[in-house]
């Protein structure tokens, strides 16, 4: 298999089922307009292009050397991802009304994402057990076709997403607003 579609499936498996980043793109794509959906896309590709390289390239010997920072990074981590959880608890099913919606400053989506990414023990621990691992199976010359692979997968990833719910936006009910 070529390298790069290696990397490019191995980010697919990566990417598709980190939830909360997957969260904002949804509720963008349905809540607001496509250029803010998109311009929302870009930022999570870019926090998670950003995660999936330090994952790739070490994030995980770090960790392994400081184990107390890895043990901040899962607490820290795990309280901030239990708090969005139960804030979508608490904003119950009227969030679905898309003029209930009030759109957050660019700064302030982008602080978001960014601790969702980068504090999200799942995406931390899953990137350097997947990506960091990927990357010792690699033969010379190799790593470059394989990192573009895998952060393609981001763009592809988040972008569609973002264009399919947005293309459907209008079509789809509550009942499978709710389900996604």
């Amino acid at each position: 298999m070529p390298t790069y579609l290696r990397g490019l499936l191995m980010g697919l498996a990566y990417v598709a089922p980190i939830g909360t980043q997957n969260l904002f793109v949804i509720q963008s794509a349905m809540h607001e307009t496509r250029k803010r959906a998109l311009l929302t896309a870009l930022i999570v590709i870019f926090f998670d292009v950003s995660l999936s390289l330090a994952c790739f390239f070490g994030i995980g010997a770090l960790m392994e050397r400081f184990p107390l920072l890895q043990q901040i990074i899962l607490l820290v981590g795990s309280l901030i991802v239990l708090w969005i959880g139960f804030s979508l608890v608490r904003t119950k099913e009227a969030s679905l009304d898309s003029a209930a919606r009030t759109s957050a400053s660019w700064l302030r989506t982008a602080g978001q994402i960014c601790v969702v990414t980068w504090f999200n023990p799942q995406a931390i621990l899953d990137g350097t057990m997947l990506l960091g691992a990927s990357r010792a199976t690699l033969a010379a010359g190799q790593t470059l076709p394989f990192v573009l692979g895998f952060t393609s997968a981001s763009g592809l990833w988040f972008l569609g997403l973002t264009l399919v719910l947005s293309f459907l936006h209008g079509k789809l009910s509550d009942k499978v607003l709710l389900w996604i």
